[in-house]
């Protein structure tokens, strides 16, 4: 079993950034690792409660993960089961956790994954959640902007 952890500085405060990750709405703004689109994002945002997330990529293959929440603490922290759906991009469960935290900036988002399957697991879940990290990013950067155009 092998783990990954990402962080990233977001242009947004923290509750806003916390929607984007639990709303069905939020998590079609930039779930997925390149510029294809979400199919379906139902979530349930409770302790016990459950996601699920098909996407689209860019070449045409279709990825579907799902899940249940495990600890979800709003504006801070968000933790959930893991699986793949068919289990190709990695065989078993496993477990996300994301810590938000308020920074002068906006939020400063703590990604980990663990209980992935092997090194070759590992490193596809960091480039695919890399991918959907800069959509984030670029996501509140166009909201950003588009709030000071109407200001």
């Amino acid at each position: 079993m092998t783990a990954l952890t990402l962080v990233r500085r977001i242009k947004a405060r923290p509750s806003i950034v916390f929607d984007a990750l639990t709303t069905a709405e939020g998590i079609a703004s930039w779930w997925g690792p390149d510029g294809g689109p979400v199919l379906v994002a139902e979530t349930d945002p409770q302790v016990g409660g459950r996601f699920r997330v098909r996407f689209r990529m860019l070449d045409g293959s279709e990825h579907e993960s799902s899940g249940e929440y495990l600890e979800v603490v709003k504006p801070e922290r968000l933790s959930m089961s893991w699986r793949w759906t068919g289990g190709a991009e990695d065989p078993g469960e496993s477990l996300v956790e994301i810590r938000l935290r308020a920074v002068a900036e906006g939020t400063e988002l703590t990604l980990t994954h663990s209980r992935l399957h092997d090194e070759e697991s590992r490193r596809s879940h960091e480039e695919g959640w890399n991918g959907a990290l800069d959509k984030l990013e670029r996501h509140f950067l166009a909201t950003e902007r588009s709030l000071s155009v109407t200001k």
